[in-house]
């Protein structure tokens, strides 16, 4: 977190095939609670396997049960001083290969809003507020099966400081889905080379490329030509979608919903 530690993270869930690719990337201290047993074995055999760390005895992780919810939690702090004291270097590292700006490009379309649906469950809407410059983020408050017309929405805001959930940058990434296993139903999503991508910045949308040439690259955007895409300077929030996803602009903004084969 560099410097800027929450006492309480959560909540913690199982880990994916897809969180290999973050922990390499940005050389990652990894949390979680548990993991599908193929997961488990990928992680643990991998090179960063002791930057792992799941609930057990003796690790920061912690139980935290509001309103009858039993919620995994971490405090930032007590995690990096867990992983210091395993004698593991935990300072800076290299996450070069993001550009910043804060002038907008050229090539625009206007964009004041982003849906971005996985599932009739899963769903959510990203609403730009000119006051802050940034976009905020609303999550689905009851299930939806018609497929966008009875979505529901409340605003997301920090549980610690009552803030609303703020982003300079949404950036929904294309990336190939592909089925691990089908009974029960695994996927792993394969986040290397290019793809498509939609960055949202400034009330504007830009259709860019990602880009994550090596297994511990840090995604960059490039557009057409190749030339480096200015990331607004602040934090960023990427969606990650598989290559069949619907794009859809509408009067109502950009819509993606998440389609797979």
């Amino acid at each position: 977190f560099y410097g800027q530690d929450a006492e309480v993270v959560g909540p913690i869930r199982s880990a994916r095939f897809f969180d290999a690719n973050i922990i390499r990337a940005y050389k990652a201290v990894f949390a979680f609670g548990s993991a599908y047993e193929k997961v488990f074995q990928r992680l643990f055999n991998a090179e960063y396997a002791d930057r792992l760390v799941v609930e057990s005895p003796g690790s920061p992780l912690r139980r935290y049960d509001p309103s009858g919810y039993n919620h995994l939690v971490v405090n930032t702090a007590e995690l990096s001083a867990y992983i210091t004291k395993k004698g593991i270097p935990n300072g800076r590292q290299n996450l070069d290969g993001m550009f910043f700006q804060l002038q907008p490009p050229a090539g625009s379309q206007p964009a004041e809003h982003a849906y971005v649906r996985y599932s009739g469950a899963i769903y959510n809407r990203w609403d730009y507020d000119t006051t802050s410059g940034k976009y905020l983020r609303f999550s689905e408050t009851e299930n939806d099966v018609d497929n966008g017309p009875n979505e529901k929405y409340a605003q997301l805001t920090d549980r610690l400081t009552g803030q609303p959930i703020a982003f300079d940058n949404v950036v929904v990434l294309l990336v190939t889905h592909e089925y691990y296993n089908r009974n029960p139903e695994v996927v792993d999503i394969l986040f290397s080379g290019s793809g498509t991508a939609y960055a949202f910045r400034d009330g504007q949308v830009y259709q860019v490329q990602w880009q994550r040439q090596a297994a511990d690259s840090v995604v960059s955007l490039t557009t057409a030509d190749g030339q480096p895409f200015p990331f607004k300077p602040g934090t960023t929030w990427f969606e990650v979608m598989g290559i069949n996803s619907q794009v859809k602009p509408d009067e109502k903004g950009w819509r993606f919903t998440f389609w797979m084969p």
